[in-house]
């Protein structure tokens, strides 16, 4: 069961990976598959949260970020720590994962435009890959204000 197997696994760039829960196997092989940094947005209260995920990615001298991203109130200053890290591990090997890949996508997605390497139809083509439109009208409304506030300037 390697990383790849993990629910909803995309590889979105040449160094950048995105999944739902990653069991503590699929953690401890990282260092072994080349990553460098693991960014994880699930609270680790949720009842999908790996237990000891800090100690064993840390324990293979990978980073390891935590942000973790209330599902029902995802906010701006979390996109914004998500884009800062995501920026100071730019070239770095980088596997992002939360309950099921939807709050990474819609983070990732937005980082991604933000940076301006996808353009919204490519934004929207993970997110659709993972979540139906109109599933958690939350979601809709925040990646829908944050495209707003980045087309604003």
């Amino acid at each position: 069961m390697g990383i790849e197997s993990s629910l909803n696994f995309r590889r979105v760039s040449e160094t950048v990976t995105t999944s739902g829960t990653v069991s503590a196997e699929g953690l401890a092989e990282l260092r072994v598959l080349g990553y460098d940094v693991v960014v994880n947005l699930m609270p680790d209260s949720s009842e999908y949260a790996t237990e000891g995920e800090a100690a064993i990615v840390t324990g293979q001298g990978l980073e390891y970020v935590y942000i973790p991203v209330d599902f029902a109130a995802p906010d701006h200053e979390q996109l914004e720590e998500f884009a800062a890290a995501m920026d100071a591990n730019a070239g770095k090997r980088i596997h992002v994962h939360c309950a099921a890949n939807y709050r990474v996508s819609a983070f990732y997605s937005l980082y991604a435009m933000r940076r301006g390497s996808w353009d919204a139809a490519r934004a929207d083509e993970l997110l659709r890959s993972i979540w139906t439109e109109g599933e958690y009208p939350v979601w809709d409304a925040f990646i829908a204000a944050e495209r707003e506030r980045l087309a604003a300037g």
